[in-house]
């Protein structure tokens, strides 16, 4: 209940008190930053409890010491971030619960303030992954104009010092809070009637291009916002071809009003590899003749049969690969290259094998090996990879076993 003509809060200046039972005392707080502007009475502390003097709370077995204003001014952060966010009541609960607990710890109390500013957003985001509430670093930063490097930094030192159990956000809820973000699902001057796209559509469509880009080992060890920024300028071109073909990466991003991540170019490319891979294997499409601009038109019909495509893919490759080890009697990677013609599409392998990183090789120690050793019967299988090298290797331990040895003549 609000309390008339009874000043300010000496903290942030609210006039908005109100008063609070606290242990059956009656004190006034401020609504907006919690402080206690006046205290009540009690009647029991371990020095008066025999003769019940009155006390203030301050005095009482309650509260021993004050909160400094640094944290008051963090607590008071973690509320309005939360309220920013819309996060349910018990959200803010436990992350200032956090904050409470982190800006004691030894390790962070003493620490830099603009590690404290974001110290704030650190425990939102550790409340919402703990409650999968889909949240990005990228959105808190934006939010708190916090250096991405400095956060990612403090939440992986909460998280250890604190033995939080945070469980990672998954692909599928990036992709919605991501895409949620764009400023394409409605008209507005900076966008016009022909690029504004149904909401629904172009999430599912995306997420369907990013399950497919993870089926194709394009998403493992990469950052994610990278191929979810190239996916999701795929389905939105693919929803609508006709006025979007020639609409470029760097356009689609600014009116999404998202920064260009400096890796979709090359996401972009690879999608469009693994979708004409994929055309190769529909009749009605093979006889169109597709390149990378007009695969989009058909994006919907690849994905609609995505898991037979693929398969189709894979299976296309291997046989590939065991004929070509069959005629050369080797299946490594640098002899079907050299065998592959130049018209024919890249298999269908991870990008660090198709594109192996230039890296000097390191100079062994014992300059005495030269890689040409004999290896041992115990260690050969290790080296094994395709299913032909394994029927060999067992090919040739039969034929070895049903040769008779006979001692030599003396």
């Amino acid at each position: 209940m609000s309390g008339g003509g009874r000043g300010r809060c000496p903290d942030c200046g609210c006039a908005e008190l109100v008063e609070d039972s606290h242990y059956a005392q009656s004190q006034l707080v401020c609504a907006e930053c919690g402080c206690v502007v006046s205290e009540g009475l009690l009647t029991t502390t371990f020095a008066d409890e025999g003769n019940l003097r009155e006390v203030t709370y301050s005095r009482s077995t309650g509260e021993n010491e004050r909160v400094s204003h640094s944290q008051q001014r963090g607590l008071r952060r973690v509320r309005d971030l939360c309220r920013v966010l819309q996060l349910p009541s018990t959200f803010e609960d436990t992350a200032v619960s956090y904050y409470q607990r982190a800006f004691q710890h030894p390790s962070l109390h003493a620490a830099r303030l603009q590690k404290k500013e974001v110290l704030v957003g650190c425990c939102v985001l550790v409340t919402c992954r703990q409650h999968n509430w889909p949240l990005t670093m990228g959105t808190i930063c934006t939010l708190l104009y916090a250096n991405l490097e400095l956060f990612s930094g403090t939440y992986l030192q909460i998280v250890k010092v604190l033995g939080l159990d945070v469980p990672a956000l998954s692909l599928a809820d990036l992709v919605k809070t991501y895409c949620s973000s764009f400023k394409l699902f409605q008209v507005s001057p900076s966008v016009s009637v022909k690029f504004v796209e149904d909401k629904e559509k172009m999430v599912s469509r995306t997420l369907q291009l990013v399950e497919l880009a993870s089926e194709t080992w394009l998403v493992t060890g990469r950052h994610p916002v990278p191929v979810i920024t190239a996916a999701a300028y795929l389905a939105w071109r693919s929803l609508q071809p006709g006025g979007r073909l020639t609409c470029s990466l760097s356009r689609f991003c600014k009116l999404a009003g998202v920064d260009l991540p400096h890796p979709a170019h090359l996401r972009v490319q690879e999608l469009l590899a693994i979708l004409l891979r994929m055309a190769g294997q529909l009749a009605w499409l093979r006889i169109l003749n597709l390149d990378k601009q007009t695969v989009v038109k058909h994006i919907g019909d690849l994905l609609q049969h995505r898991c037979i495509l693929l398969r189709q893919a894979f299976r296309d490759e291997a046989e590939e690969e065991e004929g070509d080890g069959e005629e050369a009697g080797s299946s490594t990677l640098g002899t079907l290259e050299k065998k592959r013609p130049a018209s024919s599409p890249p298999p269908l392998l991870p990008p660090c094998m198709l594109r192996p990183p230039k890296r000097p090789c390191p100079t062994p120690a014992d300059s005495s090996i030269t890689g040409d050793e004999d290896i041992s019967d115990s260690e050969i299988e290790q080296y094994l990879r395709t299913p032909r090298e394994i029927r060999d290797f067992q090919r040739a331990q039969a034929s070895s076993q049903a040769v008779p040895c006979h001692p030599a003549p003396s």
